[in-house]
């Protein structure tokens, strides 16, 4: 009898271990092939940049079994999610569901999907067919024919705004016309139809076309389900986040970076000698004269600051603006050659030309690059270096100084005082565009002063007169002239850098209780806080102001909206968490800094009219801002490493702030992911096209979601190993930001 109770006892204890046991082999399955998936993507992003894009769609991406990894792991998460459904809250549900009903949609676009290229031509017959991406021949149960093929211009410019083709659709005794532009496709019985290009000649346009009736609407429901569950996931008052925001270990010691009001001062002259130029006041007469530059209608002020940068560096030179160097160069050509101002930023191009310092002449400079051009070689800093040469020959032989409209029919063009003229412009205006330069050039050398500045007065009257409704409102003028005087970011950047490094460090003393330091340094410092978001603020509504769009289009605005996003959440979250403050100014700094690296103010030029979805600011602010929390979890984990031997109760109290801040991380960036995946199915005609900064950001994602799984990954419990993931994983975002732009490139590596 005993034996017989001790064997059922035996069953009965293997029955209960049973349904764990299976558990732990679900979830060893399922994130080993997430592992696994992970690794493939990484590879998949090297092998193209080695062996070009069609090998990695051919071997990877389109392949069976890339298809079946990612069936497997959504199968083998489904049924791991089923074995823990009773301790699941339905927000979970509802986000995982959303997973897979994204992952099906894909699924049903690989089977039945399909994408081709249609090439249509004016007076052609109609098209009965497209080409498939295999090159095959795709029949149509309709025939398409091109009507008109368009491109429109932004006002006043030479720069593309649209193109726009309208064709005709015939199917049976019904036509049907659409027009088709970037942004603006057109639907017909589950074909869609992009502007992809154009011929050169203009006379015809190829279209792409997408046929996928049901893998599409399958996906875009799984989207929106996604963004209901996130916003449940932070919104359920028992989920893991909102307990977390309840912690009450959670208020701490804030401390801050630095004041901005040395960036807005003007930098002093080192030196009390300066070459000639024009005195303020007509300098500043010349910078507001408009001019043709970078295919739109801008301030000469916006010319000189980046000819200014681009030759020195700097924004001033010895104390000089950027219109009184301009003008330096331009009207006292033989004194400013003379002038060590042109930066050669490579050493190996110092060192072929033969230019001690940094900084060289240009009369040694010209003859260094004629040397170097007469043995053929090409290093790229002489190449650069050259480019400054040309663009100070552009300058004084007057080609750059596109300052003269002139209309010719209804077209607005902009010509220099040497540019060839049409020959019926009337006389008095072909003499006005060709002689003013050289009467100026007179009354400079005359220091007739006074009179100058009528003649830059008459030419903005005629700028203004000829230019007519495509000339800038004074509004946008005034704006304009207003950013390129502000003091710019980089002694911003590393001031913020300096002191947040500094209130890093004290801020760590506090938390420990080794000292506690007086109450004004805070109220001091959270001060400068809201003086750099103040200032941000200013320049990003300038330039959007400028632009006429969301300053989001290049890798320095979004490096300044990021700096922004991050003095927007110090403010927001400095009573709350611990380190905040600090944070804020190191992360702010960091982007500030690296918005210059490039160019410290790169120009504003009209949007490519792809990028003029609105869908655009969108996608840039959600990814940014995910950038943005993602760097405060980094700064959270070297502090909580720092403080996780000796102090380990610290420790865990920054690990609840590491988790806490990065829901909404995760969440900002699958919600940015996946706008962005409707903006290209709405410009390109796919919503994902495995382009390498589209599979980075795949990976950072999952990367970091992994962290928010604890109850199935026990080490993330541990706050030292949550702390150096954390720590390591951000090495995710700058490959998927900087690594891909620099090395692997593809489709985003604009930004």
């Amino acid at each position: 009898m005993l034996r017989n109770a001790g064997a059922l006892r035996v069953g009965i204890s293997r029955y209960k271990e049973t349904p764990l046991h299976t558990m732990k082999i679900l979830k060893r399955f399922t994130f080993g092939l997430l592992a696994l998936m992970l690794g493939v993507l990484t590879s998949a992003t090297v092998l193209e940049k080695i062996q070009g894009t069609p090998f990695v769609t051919r071997h990877i991406y389109g392949s069976p079994a890339f298809v079946l990894l990612w069936l497997l792991l959504a199968l083998s998460g489904f049924a791991y999610l089923m074995r823990r459904s009773p301790t699941i809250r339905p927000a979970t549900w509802l986000l995982h569901l959303a997973l897979l009903v994204i992952l099906s949609g894909a699924f049903v676009t690989w089977l039945t999907g399909q994408q081709g290229t249609l090439h249509l031509r004016l007076d052609e017959e109609p098209a009965h067919s497209y080409r498939d991406s295999g090159g095959e021949e795709q029949p149509f149960p309709f025939t398409v024919a091109l009507e008109s093929f368009d491109i429109e211009y932004y006002p006043g410019t030479r720069a593309p705004l649209d193109f726009v083709s309208r064709i005709t659709i015939t199917d049976g005794s019904q036509t049907r016309c659409e027009t088709i532009a970037m942004n603006h496709i057109a639907r017909y019985r589950g074909y869609r139809f992009y502007q992809s290009s154009y011929d050169s000649d203009g006379a015809g346009s190829r279209l792409s076309v997408s046929h996928d009736p049901w893998g599409i609407g399958i996906t875009y429901t799984g989207y929106l389900l996604l963004l209901m569950a996130m916003a449940a996931q932070l919104t359920d008052r028992q989920g893991t986040f909102r307990r977390l925001l309840r912690n009450h270990t959670l208020r701490g010691i804030s401390l801050g970076g630095a004041i901005l009001l040395a960036t807005l001062l003007p930098a002093q002259a080192a030196e009390t000698r300066v070459p000639p130029t024009l005195p303020h006041e007509q300098a500043d007469q010349l910078g507001r004269l408009c001019i043709y530059y970078n295919q739109r209608i801008c301030p000469l002020s916006t010319l000189a600051r980046d000819f200014t940068v681009k030759l020195s560096g700097k924004s001033s030179y010895r104390g000089l603006s950027p219109e009184q160097v301009l003008a330096g160069w331009l009207f006292y050509y033989d004194e400013w050659k003379q002038e060590p101002m042109i930066r050669i930023k490579s050493r190996e191009a110092r060192h072929l030309l033969g230019i001690d310092g940094q900084y060289a002449r240009l009369t040694d400079f010209n003859r260094a690059v004629r040397e170097y051009r007469h043995e053929g070689m090409s290093d790229r800093g002489v190449i650069e270096a050259n480019e400054k040469f040309n663009l100070v020959s552009m300058l004084c032989t007057g080609s750059l100084l596109q300052i003269f409209p002139y209309r010719q029919g209804d077209t607005l063009h902009w010509a220099s005082q040497v540019d060839p003229l049409p020959h019926d412009l009337p006389r008095e205006q072909s003499t006005f565009i060709q002689q003013s330069m050289n009467y100026v050039n007179e009354l400079v050398a005359q220091r007739d002063y006074a009179c100058l500045s009528q003649v830059f007065d008459k030419i903005a009257r005629y700028q203004r007169q000829t230019a007519g409704e495509a000339f800038p409102t004074n509004g946008r003028l005034q704006a304009e002239l207003l950013y390129n005087h502000l003091g710019h970011s980089l002694v911003a950047a590393i001031l913020f850098l300096v002191v947040g490094a500094f209130a890093f460090t004290h801020a760590c003393r506090r938390i420990i209780g080794y000292s506690s330091g007086p109450r004004w340094i805070h109220q001091l410092l959270l001060a400068g806080v809201i003086i750099g978001f103040a200032y941000l603020s200013a320049t990003l509504l300038l330039r959007g102001y400028i632009a006429r769009h969301w300053p989001l289009a290049s890798g320095f605005e979004t490096m300044q909206f990021m700096a922004w996003c991050a003095l927007g959440i110090t403010l927001i979250g400095h009573r709350r968490f611990i380190l905040i403050l600090p944070f804020g100014y190191l992360v702010s700094g960091l982007a500030m800094l690296v918005s210059m690296m490039g160019e410290s103010n790169p120009p504003i030029t009209p949007l490519m009219p792809v990028l003029t979805s609105p869908l655009l600011s969108v996608h840039v602010v959600l990814v940014m801002t995910a950038y943005t929390l993602l760097a405060f979890v980094m700064f959270n984990g070297i502090a909580g490493l720092t403080l996780s031997r000796r102090h380990p109760r610290q420790a865990e109290q920054l690990q609840t702030v590491g988790r806490i801040l990065l829901y909404p991380a995760v969440f900002a960036l699958a919600a940015g992911i996946f706008v962005g995946a409707v903006w290209a199915n709405i410009s390109w005609g796919r919503y994902w096209g495995w382009d390498p900064k589209e599979v980075w950001a795949l990976i950072t994602w999952l990367i970091y979601a992994m962290a928010l799984h604890p109850e199935s990954l026990p080490l993330f419990r541990k706050p030292a190993f949550f702390h150096g993931f954390c720590v390591v994983a951000f090495l995710c975002v700058l490959i998927t930001y900087f690594g891909v732009n620099f090395l692997l490139g593809g489709m985003h590596s604009y930004a």
